[in-house]
Parts: structure tokens; C-alpha cells; sequence
């Protein structure tokens, strides 16, 4: 299944934002996309592999497969029996082709065993380290989703000021 996973997102992104500018919707020059957890991996991805995207924002993701080894969502093979499609999928590996600045946000205690907090500082890191566009918010107290008020709020504030920064018309 996920053997042609990030040519599968890529055109269905495509095909959405396609759609939208066709209806009237959607200005072009000024789309972001967003994600928790999967949809934070996905997010990363669509970054890496394609210039849709003004901007991104990924909560609580896994972005370096390698640290998923033995499988993840639909993927039933480990890393050492899809070693190729686990480095592919991981957006990580491609950090240096984000161009598209990346909000990052995640809970210091996340207990998913997919998404420990190290994914998100390794790859803040990555990004940074390319010469790239992100900001990284760790929420202190907060497991993989968030449930505190302050944490809540901070999510929310940080999302609005991000989306402002990189799209609001003369950004």
C-alpha cells in the first residue's frame, strides 16, 4: 500500500487545490496545509515534495520513519524488510528540499510510540540546519493530544500568528 505513498499524496493534493482555484475558492498564492499526528507526517511530506504550499503546520508528527521500524499505520513490513520505502516515506531524508517555512508543534510528553518529541526537534533541526524556514513549540505537560487550557490556547495562537505571517495578503 504504501509502496507509491508520496506520488498518491502529492496528486491528491494537486487535485484538491486544483479544484479549488477551478471553483473560486482557494487563491492560489496563498494555501497552507496542516495536520496532527499522520496528518502532520503528511503535511512534512507534501513540503518536501512539492511547492502547493505557502506554509505548513504539523502537530505531534512522525517525520523519520527509521524510528518507526516495525511498521506504522497500514505499513506492515519493517524497517529491515522495506528499508528503501521507509527512508522514501520519512521527510526527514528530503529536509533539505523544504523551502515552504513549517510550524511544528508538540506535546513533551507524547506517549505515542510513533511520535515521541524527538521527531519533531530532529527534524526542526534538519530544516534549520538546510537553511530553512520552521518554528518549533513544545508543550510542556502535554501527551499527544493536547488537553490543557494554557497548551490549548497557545496551539491556537500560534497556528492564527503563523497562517497571518506567511499568508495574509503583503506577507
Amino acid at each position: 500500500m504504501n509502496d507509491t505513498f508520496v506520488d498518491q499524496l502529492v496528486a491528491d493534493a494537486k487535485a484538491a487545490v486544483d479544484e479549488a482555484v477551478a471553483i473560486g475558492v482557494t487563491d492560489p498564492a496563498r494555501v497552507a496545509v496542516g495536520g496532527h499526528s499522520y496528518g502532520a507526517f503528511m503535511t512534512a511530506n507534501l513540503l518536501a515534495h512539492t511547492r502547493l504550499f505557502k506554509a505548513g503546520i504539523a502537530r505531534s508528527g512522525a517525520y523519520n520513519r527509521t524510528l518507526t521500524p516495525f511498521g506504522f499505520q497500514n505499513e506492515r513490513r519493517t524497517y529491515w524488510e522495506a528499508t528503501s520505502l521507509y527512508t522514501a516515506m520519512s521527510p526527514f531524508t528530503y529536509a533539505n528540499a523544504i523551502k515552504d517555512p513549517l510550524l511544528m508543534i508538540h506535546g513533551l510528553a507524547d506517549d505515542n510510540t510513533g511520535t515521541f518529541p524527538i521527531q519533531s526537534e530532529r527534524m526542526y533541526a534538519a530544516i534549520r540546519g538546510n537553511g530553512g524556514t520552521a518554528r518549533l513549540v513544545m508543550l510542556p505537560y502535554e501527551a499527544h493530544g493536547y488537553l490543557g487550557r494554557e497548551s490549548i490556547e497557545t496551539t491556537l495562537a500560534e497556528m492564527v500568528a503563523w497562517l497571518d505571517r506567511w499568508l495574509k495578503p503583503g506577507s
